[in-house]
């Protein structure tokens, strides 16, 4: 039975370029003399470094824990000294520097003992745990941990998605990958359906791969475990996008502001699949990722490659640049950027979100004219694959009228930049889009932190009034214990009906009750600097206070003389 397929709006057919690279077989790097491993490769908080310069490590051995719940570890590709734990350039649009973790390696490549998970039997947060202290993330692009997406708030999942379209030109990383790894993609997978409880798996492939496709189907025959749908689909840009492949193979369209998950669908990228077999089955951590190698270089291909691989040795690998490039890309040509040096000695590490070196050619990427007035002419609405209105987005971001800018749901925009590719006026409208989400990211971050330091000075001043009340509270209770205390002493005496002059023995019972108090409170003053005296100072001090005895048991009829 053919499975219904739904087709959302908009979207764009560009070149592909598939076939420059995906003719040859995943290639393997050799081992390198220095790897630069950023701490921060995944969405979220970066990760906490465990070691410091002079520090021996293992390949495998965890460098970087998970700090905080968005966060996940970062391992050693190999065995070596570390020798810098410093910023360095890193594979980024921002193009600034970020903590590295730099190893020299020893040449033995000498790994810790990796210990296979019986994920079967293992119980399901205790899973997670290990899968995070193991490194996964997502490798379809947006880093996102993996035992977060294998946890879904709510639960509530009937439908496993594995995303094989791989829609960006130029790549084919994942094409070789299901291709040649198959049945270890779909023994992934069968970890994945574990973990969720999924009725139904289902993996999208564009119908321009069929060695994929036919690869994946022999797998899925003869995998008795998980019971897997191949579904070839319509090849158009982006159908790789999350909300729009759950669109096409369930009709579930995924609400605005919400993800796949409301719908009761989960997606993950092959190559995640891939690493969380590794996972599990050998107990290896995600030390490398197949990325690819292409445009204007001697040998285009995919390679395997360690993270913290120095985009030079990718480059190297790959037959070198050839003369006439014009800079390099990272990720495809939709929705990568512009490697910020250009240079051939480039040490911007390998990490986990990039998938895709594209070396340029002014034949393959002419310049971008400039770009001209925007004439409404709603061509970037019908490209658009949210159904979004991107020339009332471009307005208010360009304005810095953010809040209106949000109001258009700009933060359903997926920035595939189907909207930059059809304006005729050359307007880059995706870095718009994502300058105001940046913007406003950043002044929601100023309020919070605002609002966390007025909560902190509304308790401040809370906790000093409530010190201050307590004070006079605890002030008031004495002064009432002592009128209580010389009240009821005149009572005494004023019931003393022998006395011949009542007032006068009032006022006694009084003096000698503030006597009493003088007395208790001279009694518990500690003698200072009586320690180590000499005998004579010592007799002095017997005598004075004989004396002072002496005068406080006096009769007391010669104290009124």
């Amino acid at each position: 039975m053919t499975r219904k397929l739904f087709t959302f709006n908009g979207g764009v057919h560009p070149e592909g370029h598939k076939d420059v690279s995906n003719a040859t077989p995943i290639a393997n790097l050799p081992l390198l003399p220095r790897y630069v491993v950023p701490l921060r490769q995944h969405i979220g908080t970066p990760a906490r470094a465990l070691v410091q310069v002079g520090d021996t490590v293992l390949r495998g051995q965890m460098i970087g824990a998970a700090e905080g719940y968005v966060s996940t570890a970062v391992h050693a590709p190999t065995s070596g000294r570390v020798v810098a734990l410093e910023p360095h350039e890193v594979p980024h649009p921002s193009g600034l520097a970020d903590m590295c973790v730099v190893i020299e390696s020893d040449g033995l490549d000498q790994a810790v003992e990796f210990q296979p998970l019986d994920w079967r039997n293992l119980d399901p947060s205790a899973l997670r745990n290990r899968i995070r202290d193991l490194g996964l993330a997502g490798l379809g692009g947006a880093v996102f941990p993996s035992f977060i997406k294998l946890n879904p708030e709510g639960g509530g999942i009937d439908t496993l998605i594995l995303n094989g379209a791989e829609c960006e030109p130029w790549i084919t990383c994942d094409d070789r990958l299901m291709r040649e790894r198959a049945a270890e993609i779909l023994q992934g997978v069968a970890v994945m359906r574990h973990m969720l409880g999924a009725r139904e798996v289902l993996i999208g492939i564009e119908d321009n791969k069929p060695e994929a496709i036919a690869a994946m189907r022999a797998a899925a025959a003869g995998e008795a475990e998980v019971i897997a749908e191949v579904v070839s689909i319509r090849t158009l840009y982006p159908t790789g996008g999350g909300k729009q492949l759950t669109y096409i193979l369930t009709g579930r369209e995924t609400p605005t502001g919400g993800r796949s998950t409301d719908v009761g669908a989960q997606v993950f990228n092959i190559g995640t699949a891939y690493a969380l077999y590794r996972a599990v089955a050998l107990g290896e951590p995600m030390l490398s990722r197949v990325v690819t190698v292409t445009g204007h270089v001697a040998a285009p291909g995919n390679y395997e490659a360690r993270l913290g691989t120095p985009v030079a040795d990718l480059l190297q690998a790959a037959g070198g640049a050839l003369p006439g490039s014009v800079g390099k890309l990272v990720g495809g040509p939709m929705m990568g950027f512009e490697l910020e040096n250009d240079a051939e000695d480039n040490a911007a590490p390998l990490t986990k979100a990039v998938n895709c070196i594209i070396v340029k050619h002014p034949d393959l990427f002419p310049a971008k004219p400039s770009a001209l007035p925007c004439i409404r002419c709603g061509a970037c609405a019908r490209a658009c694959p949210a159904d979004l209105q991107p020339f009332e987005m471009y307005w208010f971001s360009r304005a810095k009228d953010f809040g209106k800018a949000q109001s258009y749901d700009l933060f359903d925009c997926i920035e595939c930049g189907c909207c930059s590719f059809v304006c005729p006026s050359h307007i880059p409208l995706v870095d718009f889009f994502r300058f105001a989400k940046s913007e406003i990211w950043e002044r929601e971050r100023h309020k919070h932190d605002a609002d966390q330091a007025r909560t902190r000075h509304e308790f401040k001043d809370f906790r000093l009034e409530r010190e201050k009340k307590e004070k006079a509270e605890k002030l008031a209770a004495k002064v009432a214990e002592n009128k209580a205390r010389d009240a009821a002493t005149a009572a005494a005496i004023a019931g003393n009906a022998e006395s011949a002059d009542p007032e006068a023995e009032r006022k006694k019972a009084i003096l000698q009750a503030a006597l009493d108090r003088a007395k208790k409170a001279k009694e518990s003053i500690a003698p200072q600097n009586t320690d180590n005296l000499s005998p004579a100072v010592a007799k002095q001090i017997e005598e004075i206070e004989a004396r002072r005895t002496q005068a406080d048991t006096r009769p007391e009829h010669e104290e009124g003389k």
